[in-house]
């Protein structure tokens, strides 16, 4: 802020120079119309000489004056301490080069001093890419009332002075850093004033109970009518949630509007408290390992918008006093152990926009009176025991929904026909229910729906369902597993016409008991990311023109009747052979997710298409032939089933080229050979099995080998090596082979000694011989 200039009082030469005449004659005509009058005031001129020597001179000292007011020796000390303990990693660097800190990257200052200096108020430094540690020189800044120091890498604890601030600041926050530790306690000698407004802690790696002392400044800050919001969420902090300190206090005046205590370890009950927080709009705690019953006096808040309490453990029934919080928008209670029925009055809050109960115990109906929730956009129920006739339920009111979940539930009856009014839904599954009869064209009202699930129930008329689906024209998600049991899936190709299902990502038909072939009509579904046909009586060969998907990544033909080979063409599947185009597989989550449970691991979970492991599942069938040296191809692929078929001949050396490959079952065959030794370069491999061939020679060690139990090579009696505890016919022994290599070099020095010896007696026999020629043919000559 810039000093105030006042006006002077001016001298006597400058009411002179106001008043004098000008130097120039009177004018003794009068002038023309163009000529300024003459009048008693002062003339342009000597207004102009004011401006030149009174008016600028003075305007241009204020000037001056301001330009030389900075920031406090304190403060810029302060602040260089604090940039000293920085790790200069941000990009671009902070801009504190000037000498007046005032003017540095991120500082504000006020007023100025008794001494003209300005002081900090301000430090703002988002998003900047800093780490390193929080100096304690901060805690001098005694004027700072907004410390924003969020979204960097800052590390370390803080220091032990840290909350002194809280005697001025108004806004603390250093959401998402690494900062981890205990937080220091708040220096009770500190007259606090308590005009903290938010205070952000979230996303750090924050350990242990917050200290009573900081809690006791938080409480004087919210019955002061300061405080509105506290997060200290997805943190390790321990213990009971301290509501008391933010809600309880004597004028029952708390100032509270957010509160959010979720992705901790907080446990034992949710202390009672809540009830005076009559400002308090959103109150989250879930993730947590909160027990017991939701307290009564939560209902008592009756501001609430927001209630979240997901995936904890607490207990009980859904109280009907619920119904009280006419202002609430979410209700998140899900993943908890929530026992009876959803309380039957829940139509009151007509202001829902978010119901989520799933995966808890509930009981009973759906009340007639949620239809009149007219704002719910999300309604997730699923994993339940809830039961009835659904299609007694009248859903046509809820216009505005657009995400309807009512999974793993008992309800009966057919499809509910007003379920095709809500015309903004876009996702709806009704998964393993008990619900029976034929999908209707009515379904097509529902223009907008990319996200069908409807498997696990009692549906029947395959083929009439597909030719009516084939109208979504947005349809993305299509499971209709479990159903239509026994009947034949058509062939043909025209089926489906060539603008039909162009949306289509993800297509699951397995466990229906199908009988027919592979269809020729999935050639046409050019988006195809995942294929489920496991589970049916499905018969022929695998269609070369399966390789010719170009999106394809995810492939599971497992128990059915297939014959004939492994096509080379499955080997060129674009999306398992290049990390480029599988790059392209669709990254946007699902309106719902997915469960698949390839190997029976139900639990999993798939809230995008690309979480899904690229994979081809052909196990369970009757296919022959080797398995083709062009399988190595596919780099991309994360698992391979291709167990329990009549596959011969060697495991392809090729297969170590997939070095993304973490399970490969390829049992129950009639491979034969030896395992090759190149697997061993397969460092992702967690799950591997050859068990039941013909196979032969010693098991590969090291790398992942050395993981693997005796189950994985079992039922193939010329195996050997440590995995089965069989030692190798042909191995020697480390004694015996350090004995063989002992006895073949002394041999060798036998062998070598032998031979010198007998040439050394050769040659002196020679060497004799020649010498009794010559004497005999010398005595002949004296002869």
């Amino acid at each position: 802020m810039k000093k105030d200039c006042k006006v002077p009082s001016f001298p006597f030469w400058v009411t002179v120079l106001m008043t004098r005449e000008s130097p120039k004659e009177r004018p003794t005509s009068t002038p023309s119309t163009s000529t300024i009058p003459y009048s008693s005031s002062p003339s342009f001129y000597m207004v102009l000489k004011l401006m030149v020597f009174v008016i600028i001179p003075f305007l241009l000292s204020c000037f001056i004056v301001t330009a030389s007011s900075s920031c406090n020796q304190l403060g810029k000390d302060s602040l260089w301490a604090f940039y000293s303990n920085l790790s200069m990693s941000s990009n671009p660097p902070l801009n504190w080069s000037t000498s007046d800190c005032c003017n540095w990257e991120g500082i504000v200052c006020d007023a100025s001093d008794d001494n003209g200096d300005q002081r900090v108020i301000q430090l703002l430094l988002p998003s900047r890419g800093l780490s390193g540690s929080i100096s304690s020189s901060l805690t001098n800044l005694t004027n700072l009332s907004t410390l924003n120091l969020s979204h960097n890498r800052f590390s370390g604890i803080l220091p032990a002075q840290f909350f002194s601030l809280l005697n001025h600041l108004q806004i603390l926050d250093l959401s998402y850093n690494r900062l981890s530790g205990e937080l220091p306690p708040f220096d009770a000698n500190i007259n606090s004033s308590s005009t903290v407004r938010e205070m952000d802690l979230s996303s750090n790696i924050f350990q242990g109970t917050i200290p009573s002392s900081v809690l006791a400044n938080l409480a004087a800050a919210a019955a002061g009518g300061s405080l509105t919001s506290f997060n200290i969420s997805n943190n390790g902090f321990t213990g009971q949630i301290p509501i008391s300190f933010f809600c309880i206090n004597e004028n029952n005046s708390s100032s509270v509007r957010f509160l959010d205590f979720s992705f901790n370890e907080f446990s034992g009950n949710i202390p009672r408290g809540l009830g005076p927080c009559s400002k308090l709009e959103k109150f989250q705690a879930g993730f947590n390992s909160l027990s017991g019953n939701i307290p009564s006096d939560v209902f008592d808040a009756t501001a609430l918008q927001v209630l979240s309490l997901p995936l904890n453990e607490l207990s009980g029934t859904i109280d009907n006093g619920i119904v009280s919080l006419a202002n609430l928008t979410v209700l998140d209670l899900y993943s908890n152990l929530l026992s009876g029925s959803i309380p039957q009055d829940i139509g009151k809050l007509s202001s829902l926009v978010q119901l989520q109960l799933h995966i808890n115990n509930l009981t009973g109906t759906l009340p007639p009176s949620l239809s009149n929730c007219i704002n719910l956009v999300i309604l997730n129920l699923r994993v339940n025991s809830l039961g009835g006739n659904l299609s007694e339920f009248n859903f046509s009111r809820l216009v505005r929904l657009t995400t309807l979940d009512l999974g793993n539930n008992n309800f009966t009856g057919n499809l509910p026909p007003t379920l095709y009014a809500c015309k903004s839904l876009s996702a709806v599954r009704l998964a393993a229910n008990q619900l029976e009869g034929q999908i209707s064209p009515g379904i097509l009202e529902l223009h907008s729906l990319s996200f069908l699930s409807i498997d696990t129930n009692n549906l029947r008329n395959f083929m009439g369902a597909l030719r009516i689906l084939t109208g979504l024209k947005n349809l993305t998600t299509l499971t209709l597993s479990k159903n239509f049991f026994g009947e034949m899936i058509l062939h043909d190709l025209n089926i489906i016409g060539p603008d039909d299902f162009q949306e289509l990502q993800i297509l699951a038909l397995g466990g229906c008991n199908f009988t027919g072939r592979i269809p020729a009509w999935l050639s046409r579904l050019n988006k195809l990311e995942v294929v489920d046909l496991s589970y049916n009586q499905l018969t022929g060969s695998i269609p070369p023109w399966l390789g010719t998907l170009p999106r394809l990544f995810y492939l599971d033909l497992s128990v059915n009747l297939i014959t004939g080979v492994f096509p080379i063409e499955l080997t060129r599947l674009p999306a398992l052979t290049s990390q480029q185009v599988n790059g392209k597989v669709e990254r946007t989550y699902l309106e719902l997710p997915l469960f698949v449970a390839p190997t029976n691991a139900s639990v999993q979970q798939y809230n995008k298409p690309s979480n899904l492991p690229p994979a081809i599942y052909l196990g369970n069938n009757i296919i022959s032939g080797s398995i083709p040296i062009e399988i190595g191809q596919l780099k991309v692929l994360n698992q391979l089933y291709l167990n329990h078929n009549n596959f011969s001949g060697n495991i392809p050396v090729q297969i170590s080229n997939l070095t993304n490959l973490e399970r490969l079952d390829l049992s129950g065959n009639r491979l034969s050979g030896e395992i090759p030794a190149s697997l061993k370069s397969l460092h992702f491999l967690s799950y591997f099995s050859v068990a039941n061939n013909d196979l032969r020679g010693e098991i590969p060690n090291g790398g992942q080998f050395d993981t693997f139990t005796a189950s994985s090579f079992e039922g193939n009696p010329r195996l050997c090596g440590s995995a089965v505890q069989r030692s190798c016919p042909n191995q020697p022994t480390g004694s015996s082979a350090d004995h063989r290599h002992t006895r073949s070099k002394k041999s060798l020095i036998l062998g070598l000694v032998l031979a010198v010896s007998f040439g050394t007696v050769f040659i002196i026999s020679l060497l004799i011989l020649w010498i009794l020629v010559q004497r005999d043919h010398k005595s002949r000559r004296r002869c």
